[in-house]
């Protein structure tokens, strides 16, 4: 058996009562097989910038099991390592009437998980919380994690990520350490995902996902004049499209349920896809990208999941804002309207899960609408760097993490 076939994953992403979705990345292009309780479901990989992906949709599950599994990649198993220290992948679909119980976390860096990382960075969270459940005591599994923004950071970089991107371009010419292409986010994932404890608590552990401004960069979107001053640059086009594209394609694709893939544009050209040669959607990928972002009506990244009697509700409060001075708002009106949509209903409990704070005690209320009137110069105008050091100490008030910060865990 080898894995060297296999670049990332298996993940285990959207599970509900009789399906789950189990995502990889290959060395080339592939078919992928899921084999458990003596059925198998297959995929056929799809190409994104010269990187291999592979979604298989398992169907026809049984509710409340928990099932053990292998992966295969073009008829050779690679998943798990029999020599492996981690017990056995699993698909625990959700049993009905079962109250839901949730992890959840952000804002976590990858690099290395020995003292030098430790003492700059802290612990990882993630990968403690991972150690915690292979050990096999009575901690009670979740039923799902979500990661709330920062999965990833495209601006503040590890030395592993600078050494990748010295060896493709002059660090010293812009963006300097921050990643430029989907190359470079490509990785990035595999630096964030790779690490073996992470790795098989994501292979078992159903996950769902949304970005925050780290994502892609700080303080994104936070105003009309943050956007120009970015698009005036060089490198920002090809940052955001690379970053949304890669997003989707890591992140995104395994948030939405079978029924929600099957309406996308993206997806339902790489389904449709019949020949024998893998498909390649580099193309209808990165101008998909580039339109999400110069028009955010024209795609909805936040999205909505029911357990039972509980509905959650995933929030994108970064690229649907409204950046008009006069009327600035972290989601704009047709985003409101789905969200407000979707907060009525039947449900016993309602989680809104957001990278931002949703609901600020009306004191930080005030101080945010004033610091907006002084950012649109209602008092003259403000010193670019002055107001640059205002609004980033005011980031830090406000509760958002450090940039050191390696991840904030709850049970829920």
């Amino acid at each position: 058996m080898t894995t060297s076939s296999l670049v990332l994953g298996p993940m285990m992403r959207y599970v509900d009562e009789n399906s789950a979705s189990v995502w990889v990345e290959t060395r080339s292009a592939a078919r992928v097989t899921v084999r458990a309780g003596g059925r198998q479901w297959q995929a056929a990989t799809f190409a994104v910038h010269g990187h291999h992906y592979a979604l298989v949709e398992l169907d026809g599950l049984e509710p409340g099991t928990v099932t053990p599994y292998v992966l295969d990649i073009n008829g050779s198993q690679v998943w798990p390592d029999p020599g492996s220290e981690f017990p056995p992948s699993m698909i625990a679909t959700l049993q009905p009437g079962k109250p839901l119980r949730m992890a959840y976390g952000s804002c976590r860096t990858s690099v290395p998980h020995d003292r030098s990382g430790n003492r700059t960075h802290g612990i990882d969270s993630l990968r403690a919380y991972a150690l915690k459940m292979a050990s096999g005591d009575d901690t009670p599994w979740p039923d799902l994690v979500a990661f709330l923004g920062d999965q990833v950071y495209a601006d503040l970089t590890s030395e592993q990520m600078q050494e990748f991107i010295r060896a493709r371009r002059d660090i010293d010419e812009p963006p300097g350490e921050e990643l430029k292409d989907y190359e470079e986010y490509a990785h990035l994932y595999f630096l964030a995902w790779s690490d073996p404890a992470n790795r098989w608590l994501l292979s078992t552990l159903p996950s769902a996902m949304i970005f925050d401004d780290h994502d892609i960069r700080d303080d994104w979107n936070t105003s009309l004049s943050w956007k120009k001053e970015m698009e005036a640059t060089s490198w920002w086009h090809g940052r955001i499209v690379a970053g949304l594209a890669s997003y989707w394609v890591y992140q995104h694709l395994g948030n939405l349920s079978p029924q929600e893939r099957a309406e996308d544009a993206i997806w339902q050209h790489i389904a449709d896809h019949s020949g024998e040669d893998e498909i390649d959607v580099s193309a209808q990928l990165d101008l998909f990208a580039d339109r999400a972002d110069r028009d955010p009506e024209s795609y909805r990244w936040s999205y909505c999941r029911d357990f039972g009697d509980t509905r959650l509700i995933v929030v994108d409060s970064r690229a649907a804002r409204n950046l008009e001075p006069d009327h600035r708002a972290l989601v704009d009106e047709t985003e409101m309207a789905w969200l407000d949509g979707r907060m009525r209903g039947g449900f016993r409990h309602l989680l809104v899960a957001t990278s931002l704070p949703f609901l600020l005690p009306m004191g930080l209320h005030y101080v945010e609408s004033w610091n907006e009137a002084v950012s649109q110069g209602a008092w003259g105008n403000v010193p670019p760097a002055s107001a640059k050091s205002c609004a980033r100490r005011w980031t830090l008030n406000t509760g958002e993490p450090s940039r050191t910060a390696s991840g904030r865990w709850r049970p829920w």
